[in-house]
């Protein structure tokens, strides 16, 4: 190996801006002159537009937005009378509650339930809960029940 096949690493000093007018970075610094970020202490949170709506806020309120969020579908008090034991989501879609076992339900007041029930659901109302305790009944909310994997056929 000869001296100039050598490579040294590359390192470069950081310029020291804002120390006079002979260093090249004085006066200004080259923030340039007047403004909010010219000044000190000049922070600005992610996506601010200077107090024009954001981007980010602008989006949802265009024309032809669509969310893709799901909205839960609702199951009401008054249907559950049928039901005993443990309703959760696979026994409300069995009954023709839901479109499928893999939505977000959610238990509405509309109806009486008079049935000691233990409902396992994604969401209720407050008043539905009351009503499920009122009944001696037990509501808990779990996460929504995911599809089943696919799983890839593999080459042989």
């Amino acid at each position: 190996m000869k001296f100039h096949d050598l490579k040294a690493a590359v390192h470069k000093p950081q310029k020291r801006v804002g120390r006079g007018i002979s260093a090249g970075q004085g006066k200004t610094a080259g923030r340039g002159t007047k403004g909010q970020k010219s000044r000190t202490g000049s922070k600005r949170r992610p996506g601010f537009e200077g107090g024009q709506n954001p981007l980010m806020q602008r989006l949802p309120k265009l024309r032809g937005f669509h969310s893709h969020r799901l909205k839960p579908e609702n199951v009401y008090t008054g249907a559950l009378d049928s039901f005993t034991g443990t309703v959760d989501n696979v026994a409300v879609a069995e009954a023709g509650l839901v479109s499928s076992s893999h939505v977000k339900v959610k238990l509405i007041v509309k109806g009486q339930l008079n049935k000691r029930l233990t409902i396992t659901l994604q969401s209720a109302s407050a008043g539905a809960i009351e009503m499920v305790q009122k009944a001696g009944g037990r509501f808990s909310a779990v996460p929504q029940v995911g599809r089943p994997s696919k799983s890839k056929p593999t080459k042989a």
